[in-house]
């Protein structure tokens, strides 16, 4: 059977963050956009079964350390299950490297309408925690959120998709692209760029009815951290995927008499260390509990609606390794592990002085990594113009990241896209 074959300007693999963003941007300015997506348009949200469909092989993918790595497949990426977090990150280090940033984080901001969330958003047992850490002299701040708190019906569900649409994601960017003309392809897995002299020239993918040859200009990829460095070792770019950090966190827990977490918005303020951890107020949704706990112990010692649990999450150490066929390296290093002993002992005291029953405090010991990057370097893989070694290929997602940031990505992409966006004129 013939390969079908489409011809456009710009040819975006990953509808997540950076290629959501990327294709509203070129596609505004008139450019011919093909958005390809590997996943689905998901349409049902907000529960655990729902949330299970979205990440890689419906599960979560291990590193051969142990380490449980996220990566959603479908429009939108992991943006839809994020926490609606807005921070800025690695701003410095971009403008060391001649990209400045600052008005498109300021665009983004104004876009997204970033502002910490009123009271009412906000979990009673989060408030205590809040006040408890203000009270040990820790600082805490509230952060700022990309959620509408008029619509938001703080159910606590925010990282399982928001089915009432209050929290921004990365489909709204991906429906106005389409508004704009461009072609969202799903149920189409990339496998490699197409090149000829040093330039790319399309890529070549699987869809539901066989191989598409989707030729262009320009070629950008934007699949995250784990799917970019596959897509450029198969295009023959061997240097990617050499190093990986993922902003690793541990969360901790304990009982309380009757205070409860579970009713608002997760996370929606932190104590912060910069390049060591940041520490937010969260509760794992049951599954995801059950999977990392004794669940007979849990029902017993430990109820959910008298739970408080906070998030240590760290900047790890750059070292990790992503290979050709999919396997993972991820190691948990001293460095890292001192860094988390630090964050979850000032956790458990927050806790304690917000009424957590010390004996009931534990400390899962799963670590998980949200945030896979660093696996397509700027200054390593693509140059300060995100460009490749082949001419006209770009990488604009986590991987460009030049160091673990150790704080939520999403802005930052956003940000970095635009930029990419204003620099392609072809």
């Amino acid at each position: 059977m013939k390969n079908k074959r489409i011809e456009t300007e710009v040819v975006i693999v990953g509808s997540g963050t950076g290629g959501a963003t990327l294709a509203k941007e070129l596609s505004k300015k008139g450019e011919k956009v093909v958005l390809v997506e590997k996943g689905e348009r998901e349409t049902k949200v907000g529960s655990m079964r729902d949330a299970l469909r979205f990440y890689e092989k419906h599960t979560f993918q291990k590193s051969k350390e142990g380490t449980l790595l996220y990566g959603t497949t479908m429009v939108g990426g992991t943006s839809v299950v994020a926490s609606g977090n807005v921070v800025r990150c690695l701003q410095k280090e971009f403008l060391n490297l001649g990209i400045d940033l600052e008005s498109q984080f300021k665009e983004a901001e104004n876009e997204l309408k970033a502002a910490p969330l009123p009271d009412k958003c906000i979990a009673p047992g989060v408030m205590k925690i809040l006040e408890s850490a203000d009270a040990l002299g820790l600082n805490p701040k509230r952060i700022p959120k990309f959620i509408d708190p008029d619509k938001c019906k703080v159910c606590g569900n925010c990282v399982l998709g928001c089915k009432f649409n209050a929290k921004w994601s990365a489909i709204r960017f991906a429906d106005e692209a389409i508004k704009n003309g461009t072609s969202l392809l799903t149920q189409t897995k990339a496998k490699k760029v197409l090149s000829s002299n040093g330039k790319a020239k399309g890529i070549e993918a699987i869809g539901p009815n066989g191989t598409i040859e989707i030729y262009s200009d320009v070629v950008i990829v934007s699949a995250g951290g784990i799917q970019t460095p596959i897509i450029l070792q198969k295009s023959g770019i061997t240097k990617a995927g050499k190093r990986m950090f993922c902003d690793p966190f541990a969360t901790t827990y304990g009982a309380t008499k009757n205070i409860s977490q579970l009713e608002g918005v997760n996370a929606p303020g932190y104590v912060y260390r910069p390049g060591r951890f940041i520490l937010f107020p969260i509760v794992d949704p049951p599954v995801q509990f059950a999977l990392y706990t004794n669940w007979r112990w849990m029902l017993k010692k430990l109820p959910r609606h008298r739970t408080l649990g906070m998030m240590t999450k760290i900047a790890d150490e750059y070292k990790g390794k992503v290979y050709i066929n999919g396997d993972l390296e991820k190691p948990i290093t001293l460095k890292d592990k001192e860094k988390f002993n630090e964050g979850n002992n000032i956790v458990k005291e927050i806790l304690i002085k917000a009424g957590v029953d010390k004996k009931t405090i534990f400390t899962i010991k799963q670590i998980r990594g949200p945030h896979p990057g660093g696996t397509a370097a700027i200054g390593e893989v693509v140059d300060h113009n995100l460009e490749t070694e082949i001419k006209n290929l770009f990488v604009c997602d986590n991987s460009v990241l030049p160091k673990p940031p150790g704080l939520p990505p999403i802005l930052t992409i956003i940000a970095l896209s635009k930029w990419l966006s204003k620099k392609l004129n072809h």
